[in-house]
């Protein structure tokens, strides 16, 4: 049975009881008390003093042994006990503590077993160290991993004295400490060369050989240092060529590596130079990292088996990694289980390739065959998965991915290795399980910068851009700086939220941390600036990188295209880019397309078209999406039906949305409606956004009808409850009509938001009922949401058009405790207020408080506000706001038809006529005025003393009759509203017959029903059908609904809903 060892005393001098020892002490004088270590001196001081050269000693003869020789024997013998721990109690017994050859003996015991507590505790309690003393515990630190130790080791190495000056294994260890440390240790690696020059070492083939993988592992570009130390070694032997093929075979260079090989078998050094397992090693992982061809590997495999190397376990392991990562799947698997012995280097590679090919559920397969056995290490983790992300369902990838994390929890990796936690943050993030990725990364134990990119990607590309920005300020109160991956993740964030600030300071981190260099992040610059509206910032950053990549000219596009940049300039930034030799992707098509959608260029669109055939960018969805809705706002509905009839088979939700918005913006809302029925009976099924689409068309054109469809639509489709969908189809009743609808839609949804609110509000203001739409107002705020500049826009037209002035102007007030600024929309709003108030002192005073300058609208508003008025100041004013509109825009056939009407209402014919005149100059036609109704057989549409409708007969004898019962009943023509100078009979002959008074008397002829007759004008109604309106509604005894470009009037039994107040 054995005991357990008693703890080891540290290595220290003290007088023995037994007699040997005392008569050793006696013999021999008492040791120094042990020493501290020095404190560290820079490495660059001692540099400055050359060393003195090593004492070369007196060796003793071979064949004279070491004294105590027989306690490192005895460990050796059968049956006993040959643990460092063992040894240690050994020395003690014997009191052979101080001497200095079994003391490093057992500091090398303990370093290389890890016991690097055990082995500092044998090192401080040496009376006097050597150069192998300290060689020993340096190299300790090395092989455990722990290289930032080794450093302060030298330093202190260094200040011993000449006694302890450094031998070749010791530099040999520091160099493979800054090797292991990475480029952050280049400066010091330069500086221990520099030492190294200063010794004999210098042209030692061992430290050479150091030099060259310090080199090659801690420079970033080409290796040059590493082989000017090569081409300086004044003998290589098989190392220093292996070394450097190495070097060249991780950058991924396969011509050096191999003209290297090359010469190494031509070298007439004399010293023999046969190919090892790592000289192929080097050789395969060359042509897996470079793009050399597989002929070259395959020539190299051949070589291979000749050698007899193949069935090592180095070699077999790199061929696996080599085979798999070019594809070659079924020759990998091979290899690898013809293998007789397996590791986890063999095993990553294989899964490593798979994951390359995208194939991860194979990598899946081929874990869970060997997960349970010790090849499996901390690096297959990370590599498996990864290759979650690669399954062909999200759902199946997080599976798989619960699989794993149960693996890795028995494998007590979880939360302590930081790589692994960073891998299943990843994998969680990459198949939508945010949740569960915010999860692992907050119980882990540590994170290093790479859990900080990975947990702030992963927010920002699901859509948390608050929790990315979080994170981000998180690690930088950590101290930890930024990488290019968190710059451009949190710059992405800034752009999502157009939080302009925040980007800002991140546009500073990049400054400070070296970041804008990176091309990557400078695209991100660009984007996060564009969508905060700064192009000139933009445009800064772009010019200002010293080479632009294709997602460089895709972000100034896009930018271009969601600012609605001149056609021109988009024009011009294409073809720079065509210019400068790179070839554009479908992204670059896609934001080109974007930027043409608006401007409805159509030859423009078809040879953008052309290009796209000619580079090979079809078959692709999200550009044939782009390509139908830029050929529907260019009016070519033919273009888009043959687009999506080509789609067959790969159509997803929005190609079908472009191809009903098409159908919609063109005015074809039947085409529009029978493509939802083949959507509603296709496999794709109908989201918020067609019916959003849809509703809004309904809304546009009141075909309530159609709307009710869609209403039906969404209820057998369980879309109902959704609060996109039930919003709009507030939207569309309000618009439609039937505000009794909209309102019990509204009140019945269990979830409101900004947009249900404003569609309610801006229902009942269009319908002039201002106090319910400020009573709707009130329950918002109360709800907690908080209400935004469109919010305010519905509350003022609501004041506006009930005539609540004062209230009005509170809510105007109000605007400033919600933190809005008032925009030129809400000034507008103010400015129609007081107009039909007839305050029009105030109307100026208003306009001076604008930060800004008036625009179109601004003195549109004006112009028809001093139209009620004839008083000589209100005159003038509206004089101005004529001639500041057909200033600012003189194509615009409104602005001339509203300067007529002023001049007209003031009796001005001269200046009537001259608006005319001008407008004809200017090569403006007037927007015809145009009336619908919609009944079962479809929609009848009317224009002002319309005859080609088949009933004109009995429409006109219908009207007739009307005109006569409503000017029994006390109604006179208002002939004012004619903007000619005629006689009076002609004046009453041309008001007789406008397009809503046609419309009702069409409806009249069809329907003798009771119901309301709804009626639409595409332009504001004209006061005298207005006042006829009111006498017809009692007349017939039925209610008249008509909806203008302004608002809803409720006519009934002689009154308007309006009160007059239009």
């Amino acid at each position: 049975m054995h005991r357990k060892l008693p703890p080891l005393p540290p290595l220290t001098l003290r007088r023995s009881s037994s007699s040997s020892s005392a008569a050793a002490a006696a013999a021999s004088p008492p040791p120094p008390p042990p020493r501290r270590l020095p404190p560290p001196v820079p490495l660059r001081d001692l540099l400055a003093h050359r060393l003195p050269p090593t004492p070369t000693p007196d060796r003793p003869p071979l064949s004279r042994p070491h004294p105590h020789a027989d306690v490192l024997l005895r460990g050796r013998r059968p049956g006993c006990d040959a643990s460092p721990e063992s040894l240690h109690l050994e020395i003690v017994k014997r009191g052979l503590t101080h001497d200095l050859f079994l003391a490093n003996h057992l500091v090398n015991s303990y370093a290389k077993g890890a016991r690097l507590d055990a082995a500092r505790g044998v090192f401080d309690g040496m009376p006097s160290r050597n150069a192998v003393s300290w060689t020993c515990l340096i190299s300790g630190h090395v092989l455990s991993g722990l290289p930032e130790d080794a450093f302060p080791l030298f330093r202190a190495m260094l200040r011993e004295g000449p006694g302890c000056r450094p031998t070749s294994f010791t530099f040999g260890s520091v160099l493979r400490a800054c090797q292991d440390s990475g480029p952050d240790r280049l400066g010091f690696a330069v500086q221990v060369h520099g030492l190294v020059s200063k010794t004999e070492f210098t042209s030692n083939t061992t430290v050479c050989n150091a030099l060259i993988s310090m080199y090659g592992s801690c420079s970033v570009g080409p290796p040059i240092l590493a082989q000017r130390v090569f081409d300086t070694t004044p003998v290589r032997d098989l190392i220093t060529w292996n070394a450097l093929m190495s070097v060249y075979a991780k950058k991924g260079d396969a011509i050096c590596t191999f003209t290297l090989f090359r010469a190494m078998q031509y070298d007439d050094s004399g010293i023999e130079l046969r190919p090892t397992e790592h000289t192929f090693g080097s050789l395969i992982t060359a042509t897996y990292l470079s793009s050399c061809s597989l002929g070259l590997l395959d020539q190299l495999f051949v070589r291979v088996l000749k050698s007899g190397c193949s069935s090592d376990l180095y070699v077999g392991s790199a061929l696996v990694s080599a085979f798999a990562r070019h594809g070659m799947l079924d020759e990998a698997k091979d290899i690898y289980l013809g293998l007789k012995e397996r590791n986890a280097v063999t095993l990553n590679g294989l899964i490593a390739g798979l994951v390359k090919q995208q194939h991860g559920e194979a990598a899946a397969e081929i874990f869970m065959g060997a997960r349970d056995s010790a090849a499996v290490n901390v690096d297959t983790y990370v590599v498996l998965l990864s290759a979650i992300a690669e399954f062909s369902t999200a759902e199946q990838g997080l599976r798989k991915g619960r699989e794993v994390h149960a693996h890795v929890l028995r494998a007590g990796h979880i939360y302590r290795k930081i790589a692994v936690s960073n891998g299943l943050v990843n994998m969680y993030a990459k198949c939508g399980a945010i949740d569960k990725a915010c999860r692992v990364f907050q119980l882990m134990e540590a994170r290093d910068r790479i859990s900080w990119n990975t947990i702030i990607t992963a927010l920002d590309q699901n859509g948390y851009c608050e929790a990315a920005m979080m994170n981000y300020c998180l690690m930088r109160q950590n101290s930890i700086g930024p990488s290019n991956f968190a710059a451009i993740s949190g710059l992405s964030s800034c752009a999502g939220l157009g939080l302009l600030a925040a980007g800002q300071q991140l546009h500073c981190d990049a400054v400070k941390w070296g970041l804008y260099l990176d091309t990557s992040v400078s695209n991100a610059l660009v984007k996060m600036y564009g969508e905060c509206g700064r192009m000139s910032e933009c445009w800064e950053i772009f010019n200002s990188m010293s080479a632009h990549d294709v997602v460089s000219w895709n972000s100034i596009m896009g930018v271009m295209a969601s600012s609605q940049a001149p056609i021109t300039e988009s024009v011009q930034v294409f073809s720079n880019m065509m210019k400068s030799g790179l070839v554009p992707n479908k992204v670059t098509f896609v934001n080109f397309l974007a930027a043409l959608t608006p401007l409805s260029v159509l030859e423009l669109g078809k040879q953008i078209h052309s290009v796209m055939l000619k580079h090979g960018v079809t078959e692709d969805n999200a550009v044939d999406n782009a390509l139908m809705s830029c050929y529907a706002k260019s009016g070519d509905v033919d273009s888009c039906e043959r687009l999506f009839s080509r789609m067959s088979g790969r159509r997803d939700a929005i190609s079908w949305n472009s191809m009903i918005s098409g159908y919609i913006y063109n005015g074809h809302l039947q085409e529009a409606m029978d493509c939802v029925w083949l959507m509603m009976h296709s496999e794709q099924m109908m989201d918020h956004c067609t019916f959003s689409i849809v509703l809004n068309a309904c809304a546009s054109v009141a075909a309530l009808e159609r709307g009710m469809e869609m209403h039906a639509f969404g209820l057998r489709s369980h879309l109902e409850s959704d609060v996109v969908v039930e919003s709009a189809l507030v939207d569309m009743y309000s618009k439609c009509g039937r505000i009794d609808y909209a309102s019990k839609v509204f009140h019945s949804m269990s979830q409101k938001n900004e947009f249900s609110w404003n569609s309610m509000i801006s229902g009942y203001a269009r319908h002039g009922l201002g106090r319910k739409a400020l009573e709707i107002f009130e329950e918002m705020q109360e709800s907690g949401e908080s209400p935004d500049h469109v919010t305010f826009v519905s509350v003022l037209s609501a004041c506006s058009h009930a005539g609540l002035v004062e209230g009005g102007l509170d809510y105007f007030e109000l605007m400033e405790d919600y933190g809005i600024l008032p925009r030129i929309e809400h000034y507008s709003c103010v400015i129609d207020l007081l107009g039909r108030a007839g305050e029009l002192d105030k109307i100026q005073e208003y306009m001076k408080r604008m930060p800004m300058k008036p625009n179109t609208l601004i003195w549109r508003t004006v112009l028809v506000a001093c139209q009620q008025s004839k008083h000589r100041a209100k005159i003038d004013l509206g004089t101005e706001a004529s001639r500041m509109l057909l200033e600012l825009e003189p194509q615009n056939p409104v602005n001339y038809v509203l300067a007529s009407k002023f001049h007209a209402a003031i009796g001005r014919w001269e200046d009537t006529a001259k608006a005319r005149a001008a407008m004809k100059g200017a090569a403006v036609k007037k927007e015809a005025g145009r009336s619908w109704v919609t009944l079962t057989d479809g929609v009848h549409t009317f224009i002002a003393g319309d005859r080609s409708h088949p009933n004109t007969k009995e429409i006109y004898e219908k009207l007739n009759f009307l005109i006569q019962k409503i000017r029994n009943a006390g109604y006179v023509p208002l002939t004012e509203y004619v903007l000619h100078d005629l006689e009076e009979e002609n004046k009453e002959e041309l008001l007789r017959y406008h397009s809503e008074k046609l419309a009702v008397a069409f409806v009249l002829t069809r329907s003798s029903s009771g119901g309301p007759i709804r009626i639409m004008k595409n332009l504001r109604v004209c006061g005298d059908c207005h006042t006829a309106f009111r006498y017809i509604s009692q007349i017939v005894g039925r209610q008249i609904i008509l909806r203008d470009s302004i608002r809803f009037h409720h006519f009934k039994d002689g009154k308007c809903s309006c009160g007059d107040y239009w």
